[in-house]
């Protein structure tokens, strides 16, 4: 499943280097925080590698 924000884009790849071990987490912010507890790191992978062409920075909420 890709990323649908850039936002998103950057929180899962901030979350896969920590969950790598390149990063600590105490050094996580926001939703990449509760992205590394909860998602797979083939997930992650997922989402960090969308292109970010096109992709809005942020989306709201519906």
């Amino acid at each position: 499943m890709p990323a649908v924000s850039a936002a998103q884009q950057k929180a899962a790849g901030a979350a896969l280097s920590a969950k790598r071990g390149e990063t600590p987490k105490s050094k996580l912010k926001g939703a990449s925080k509760s992205m590394v507890e909860s998602m797979s790191e083939k997930q992650l992978e997922e989402f960090a590698h969308t292109k970010r062409k096109g992709k809005p920075e942020h989306v709201g909420s519906k």
